[in-house]
């Protein structure tokens, strides 16, 4: 590569290593959430059996995601990496998610395919060795130069055991330096799903996925879908704060409400597939949105923001203690619920007549 390739390549991977820099603080200090949309998980409530005939201890989370046991139905959404300060959150929810047994979900790793040194920031399998990991690429990148290789090279740096392609086309409209060529990318997902060796799956950020798309994506060859749907941050706002351009600062409040309710977006994806692996995430703040998922036809529940601020800190040992009472909360909740309406198992969460949409 000549000196003023690897130039420009460098100064691309710092703008992105700038970025989630940005991202993190404004998550962490911002008020990011949309405005007047919600999960829609309020809208269901579960009818209580006053009589479970089970014995709380005996309430069982274990489950499967893509053929795969799994102590548990609960993720560590994708989030962030390409920074120091994103490597130590990754490592801490790393080490949180191993002890609970969560899924763990790695933000983008464009920053550490554009450059090499910045792959340590997601590598947690020394943290992680035995929970599934999800890496994680922009689709829209598979449009500016990145391919399978791209893709594979990052599934082998987080030694992860599926990938996950985002799809964040209103982010990178409101972003000043957004990639914003969506055109062509079915194809391209579907050549990513055909050449790589693990399960590829799609996720929005936080304005969910419609039925029709996930069918396409499906019939692409796509593994699982991640529904990440409106009701919990919004990456328009997110980007509000970043952008010098007045034109979209201001134009971003008029998508504050935009998008998808995550519990809409699971309901029309699971009544179109059936049988797809569906993760529910966007806005979720509690084990009994958890539950509502899963008896909504979720397989994995998964949580974002709401992990962030006890996953951030200087203090390593006090970050990952305050994550595991925060693991540990929802999990009890979860729990709480199962017993509430005499679901012993996950298999009998998901299919339980006892989840109904309010009047």
């Amino acid at each position: 590569m000549g000196g003023s390739a690897l130039s420009q390549q460098q100064e691309l991977a710092g703008g992105t290593a700038k970025r989630k820099g940005e991202h993190i603080r404004i998550c962490l200090e911002e008020d990011v959430n949309g405005k007047d949309v919600y999960t829609g998980f309020e809208q269901y409530r579960f009818i209580h059996n006053a009589l479970p005939e089970l014995s709380f201890q005996d309430i069982q989370l274990t489950t499967e995601w893509l053929g795969r046991p799994v102590r548990t139905p609960l993720l560590v959404s994708s989030m962030t990496g390409g920074t120091d300060e994103a490597g130590a959150i990754n490592k801490r929810l790393a080490v949180a998610a191993e002890e609970r047994g969560w899924t763990l979900g790695l933000g983008s790793m464009r920053a550490a395919i554009e450059q090499e040194e910045l792959a340590a920031t997601f590598r947690i399998r020394k943290e992680a060795p035995t929970i599934p990991v999800i890496a994680n690429i922009g689709a829209v990148q598979l449009n500016y130069g990145f391919g399978a290789e791209s893709c594979r090279r990052a599934m082998e740096l987080a030694e992860a055991d599926a990938l996950v392609l985002h799809l964040n086309a209103m982010q990178e409209v409101f972003q000043p330096e957004g990639d914003t060529n969506f055109s062509g990318l079915l194809s391209r997902i579907e050549a990513v799903c055909a050449s790589l060796p693990v399960p590829v799956g799609v996720k929005e950020v936080g304005w969910g996925i419609d039925g029709e798309t996930a069918a396409k994506l499906s019939e692409a060859g796509v593994a699982f879908i991640d529904a990440a749907g409106a009701g919990g941050t919004s990456w328009s706002q997110v980007e509000k704060f970043r952008v010098q351009d007045a034109i979209r600062r201001e134009a971003a409040e008029a998508f504050a409400d935009w998008g998808i309710p995550t519990a809409d977006s699971i309901v029309d994806i699971r009544d179109r597939l059936p049988g797809v692996s569906l993760i529910a995430s966007g806005g979720l703040r509690s084990g009994v949105d958890a539950a509502k998922a899963i008896a909504l036809g979720a397989g994995l529940a998964g949580f974002g923001r709401i992990l962030l601020p006890r996953a951030a800190g200087q203090d390593m040992d006090l970050s990952v203690e305050r994550l595991l009472g925060q693991f540990e909360r929802i999990e009890f909740e979860l729990r709480a619920a199962m017993f509430g309406i005499g679901a012993a198992t996950i298999d009998k969460l998901r299919g339980t007549n006892r989840l109904v949409r309010k009047q």
